[in-house]
């Protein structure tokens, strides 16, 4: 309940500035990329590998001309995989997601060169919902909802195509041990995650 009023509370606070502030531009479209997920264990006895998954969904803006501000947000359908080693086992776990990352950008403005490519950085919040739960050997559990951090950078080529890289910092527990062995050990893993996508706005 307090994730999805969390949410609400974006969306409004998207919708607000979108209306009331009257030189803004709102534009849209589809999005597309790769992730790179990195499952952190608190423990040691744990070790994981770096995975490919992949994100498809949508992205909207809305830009405040002039200042270089503006803010997006996405809601997107993410796959996250992860491989790890427990007493010489190996265990995948492959996770789906629907993610609605915010970040808010500064934009450079570059002499001679905007026209073409506009810089930027960003950073904000992201809440991933768990679409496809499942426990892992018996042993592990995914979490239904994960907060992250997302700090980035891009670059937008002729006003339409946003390329766009970017590390999300897991805040909450997004896979925790319910076994005996590491249950009562308090073993539990956070996301860290590459995420590299490509978006056209209309």
């Amino acid at each position: 309940m307090k994730s999805i009023k969390a949410i609400m509370l974006v969306l409004a606070f998207i919708v607000c500035a979108t209306t009331f502030t009257a030189d803004a531009q709102f534009r849209f479209g589809p999005k597309v990329g790769l992730t790179v997920n990195d499952m952190h264990f608190n423990k040691s006895v744990l070790d994981s590998d770096n995975q490919t998954g992949w994100t498809a969904g949508v992205m909207g803006e809305f830009t405040i001309p002039v200042i270089g501000i503006s803010a997006d947000l996405s809601a997107m359908y993410v796959r996250r995989n992860a491989k790890f080693l427990a007493e010489q086992e190996i265990s995948k776990d492959n996770r789906s997601y629907i993610e609605l990352p915010l970040n808010f950008r500064y934009n450079f403005s570059l002499p001679l060169i905007s026209k073409v490519v506009v810089p930027y950085l960003g950073v904000g919040p992201s809440v991933s919902f768990l679409t496809s739960r499942k426990n892992i050997h018996d042993a592990y559990r995914n979490r239904s909802v994960d907060w992250a951090l997302n700090f980035g950078f891009g670059l937008r080529f002729l006003s339409y195509i946003d390329i766009n890289a970017r590390y999300g910092l897991g805040l909450t527990k997004a896979v925790r041990a319910i076994d005996d062995e590491y249950g009562k050990a308090g073993i539990e893993g956070k996301n860290r995650y590459w995420t590299i996508t490509a978006a056209y706005l209309f």
